[in-house]
């Protein structure tokens, strides 16, 4: 594991202004701060970058559903090795899919999850960008055809697979873990 202390989390209160009113935004709706918000206040400016591709990505409406996001999400970083992004997202699957078990399902394997055979699609698709973008063809489009997904839809299962490639490597490069909250959400009804 790498050293926590070769990047260190910045004091809140040494932030710019404009991460710090997000971090607190956060932590005042989720009761904590995620470590990737954190771990990226290194870089104030490779921060405010990272998040505001990973919003255009990941809270737009769109053809894909929420869930649908977290799927590809949780099924190519558990492909990647990223402890934190699979159990940090498998969380927000569990919540956005009001489903406690299919996160665990889609990272140990999507394709024996209970999911959807258009889903199976969109996560085959997804894999293939993460891990062997080099060989996508006519092919890989044609198989996501029956299943209706638009080429805008296509663009957005390819770039969240390949944006969270660099979380993905950033994660496991700082040693990021994953907050102790994140792995009870979504797993028991609220109280």
């Amino acid at each position: 594991m790498t050293n926590p202390q070769r990047f260190p989390a910045p004091a809140l209160d040494t932030l710019p202004e404009d991460i710090r009113t997000r971090l607190l935004a956060v932590q005042e709706k989720s009761g904590f701060v995620p470590n990737v918000f954190l771990t990226l206040a290194y870089r104030p400016d490779e921060f405010r970058a990272f998040f505001a591709y990973h919003d255009a990505l990941m809270e737009k409406d769109s053809g894909l559903t929420k869930a649908e996001r977290e799927m590809i999400v949780v099924a190519t970083s558990a492909a990647n090795q990223c402890q934190y992004c699979v159990i940090a997202h498998g969380a927000i699957l569990r919540i956005r899919a009001k489903n406690p078990v299919i996160a665990d399902q889609v990272a140990v394997n999507y394709r024996k999850a209970d999911i959807t055979p258009r889903q199976k699609a969109m996560l085959d698709f997804a894999m293939k960008v993460s891990a062997d973008a080099q060989r996508i063809s006519e092919d890989d489009f044609a198989a996501l055809g029956p299943h209706g997904f638009s080429d805008d839809d296509i663009w957005d299962i390819a770039a969240i697979s390949a944006f969270f490639a660099l979380s993905n490597r950033l994660a496991n490069f700082t040693g990021m873990r994953p907050n102790d909250e994140f792995y009870l959400m979504g797993r028991l009804p609220k109280q």
